[in-house]
């Protein structure tokens, strides 16, 4: 009874949607998250008859052959690089990323990482760091008797002072990018790592190269669309209810067969 199996396949497939889906909607206030969605493909088929095999001593074939699926796999889970909506917090280190690009920062162990994330701090020595404590590449400190920070679109940091007219350049905040950013590896903390998949990242100034700008005071939202997420969900879970249907009625059916007398 190949049904019990393939039945079976199919509410794993849907058990999996159901996750993604949760991870979803539990992180709809991230800041920059983007949604992921679950893919799937089918199982190889046993082939019963192959197509075009002769089946007659004149040369006959079968033209379509019985080729029996097996079920389905998750193929992959991708994440929506589209970005979010733009929030308005007032903060001085707070920025958002309109267009493509990461912020790269530095990880305890000397790593490289990136993040979309733009709710920047500053340590108790001024350096400019992430919501985790880990400090943004190129490296910008601020001194402590800064009065105001002013950061324009292409990145660039300036500092105002009380006795200073003209406010003074800190340093420039870089965007990365990647040839394939669904290819990066999660991390957790809004974080990505680098990988095989996404290929090398190019560095370079905001607005240049295709790189997205940054504006100051704003956060990028969750781009998880809540209406969607529970519309994918009732559809999971219609999904899960009919492939639990076809395991009773395989389960009735060897009832049947073994009731023959």
């Amino acid at each position: 009874m190949r049904a019990l199996s393939i039945a079976a396949t199919g509410m794993d497939a849907q058990q999996m949607r159901v996750e993604v889906i949760s991870n979803n909607l539990a992180n709809m206030s991230t800041t920059a998250y983007n949604a992921r969605r679950a893919e799937f493909a089918d199982l190889h088929y046993q082939q019963l008859a192959r197509a075009g095999t002769i089946n007659a001593a004149d040369g006959t074939m079968l033209p379509t052959g019985v080729q029996l699926g097996l079920g389905v796999r998750a193929a992959a889970v991708t994440m929506n690089v589209e970005q979010g909506p733009l929030r308005a917090t007032g903060g001085d280190l707070d920025l958002a990323i309109e267009g493509l690009g990461y912020i790269e920062i530095e990880l305890p162990n000397g790593q490289a990482a990136y993040t979309r994330d733009g709710a920047l701090k500053r340590s108790a020595e001024g350096q400019v760091v992430t919501s985790d404590g880990y400090p943004v590449v190129p490296d910008i400190t601020i001194p402590e008797e800064t009065r105001a920070i002013s950061i324009n679109a292409e990145g660039e940091v300036y500092a105002y002072f009380d006795d200073q007219i003209q406010p003074q350049l800190m340093g420039q905040i870089t965007l990365a990018d990647f040839p394939n950013d669904k290819g990066l590896e999660a991390l957790g903390g809004n974080l990505f790592a680098e990988t095989e998949a996404s290929g090398t990242p190019t560095v370079g100034a905001p607005g240049e190269d295709g790189r997205g700008t940054f504006r100051q005071g704003y956060l990028e939202d969750s781009s998880v669309d809540a209406v969607r997420e529970m519309t994918e969900l009732i559809e999971a879970q219609r999904g899960y209810e009919l492939n639990a249907k076809v395991i009773t009625a395989a389960d009735q059916m060897l009832g049947a067969t073994t009731q023959i007398r």
